[in-house]
């Protein structure tokens, strides 16, 4: 069984201002959150694109955290930039400039290596990049991706298709509404999973999570935290604390193992806000993860 996860989407630099302070191009991306979450539980290789004036110390810290960067091509020109900043209660991320740069010419490239891993997470990226990714792979056991209400609007058909495809699609509560039409999640969730997928994943922000699973819903509460500094890529660091704990599960099918992958992507989400940009995820320990799972699944009563 290949535990290893592919994970093809933004590598990115961001300058975030929230009430506890900013940070200027720290490191950033839907495919760096999930990386460093992911390679908390197994192997990941990532596939994305950078401009040349991605810090080598960028390179060498995601290193250290055994990441596969073989993918990452350098282009011509700057890498990807966001800034943005978050008001006191953190609900709403204010975009003040998105800089695209080298990201507006990604097409992903894998090689025989890439194609033949176990696990494929598609961070939000176009549908039809999305595709064709899928496309060049092997046969993958698990197939996941993420999208955004950017391309539900702009390329809804292209998405559909991309959906008879996949295992599990991550969205908001919005995204779900958006993509189906209805307001009610139990009955978006049915109406997604008969466009393809198994499973649904519900991000709910500091309201936790909902799984729709074949027959089975499950609703998570987020992991209280006392103190929220930026809640930048909390979203990508779930999907990888959840895709990261199944791709290491012999059968990510059994829904005792999902439910407990959740619980993992919900812990792995609540470190990302303690700290900006990625340090507190590419800083802990393992012992660190599986002390607050334990505290957390004890509050819920999980075993």
């Amino acid at each position: 069984m290949d535990k290893t996860i592919l994970v093809v989407g933004s590598v990115a630099l961001d300058s975030v201002k929230t009430i506890h302070g900013s940070t200027n191009h720290a490191l950033g991306g839907s495919a760096v959150h999930f990386s460093l979450s992911a390679s908390h539980f197994s192997p990941v290789k990532m596939v994305g694109c950078v401009g040349e004036d991605f810090p080598p110390q960028f390179r060498k810290f995601l290193k250290r955290r055994n990441i596969c960067q073989q993918g990452i091509e350098v282009m011509p020109g700057k890498t990807f930039h966001w800034v943005g900043r978050y008001d006191r209660d953190y609900k709403n991320a204010e975009t003040i400039a998105t800089e695209l740069n080298v990201f507006q010419q990604f097409k992903p490239k894998l090689n025989g290596d890439h194609a033949r891993c176990g696990v494929l997470f598609l961070a939000n990226i176009d549908p039809d990049l999305q595709r064709g990714v899928l496309e060049q792979m092997g046969k993958p056991r698990l197939v996941a991706c993420d999208t955004m209400n950017y391309w539900i609007s702009l390329k809804k058909q292209s998405l559909l298709k991309l959906l008879k495809k996949v295992d599990m699609l991550f969205v908001n509560e919005e995204e779900a509404r958006q993509l189906t039409g209805e307001y009610n999640l139990i009955k978006a969730a049915r109406l997604i999973m008969k466009m393809g997928p198994k499973g649904i994943i519900v991000k709910r922000g500091d309201a936790g999570a909902m799984l729709f699973f074949k027959d089975n819903v499950l609703s998570v509460p987020a992991h209280p935290i006392e103190k929220v500094v930026d809640p930048t890529g909390a979203g990508d660091t779930f999907a990888g604390g959840f895709m990261g704990y199944l791709a290491a599960a012999p059968d990510w099918k059994n829904f005792d193992v999902i439910r407990r992958a959740m619980s993992y992507g919900t812990v792995m989400s609540s470190f990302s806000v303690e700290d900006f940009s990625v340090k507190r995820v590419g800083g802990i320990s393992k012992k660190e993860i599986c002390a607050r799972y334990g505290k957390y699944v004890d509050a819920l009563h999980i075993k």
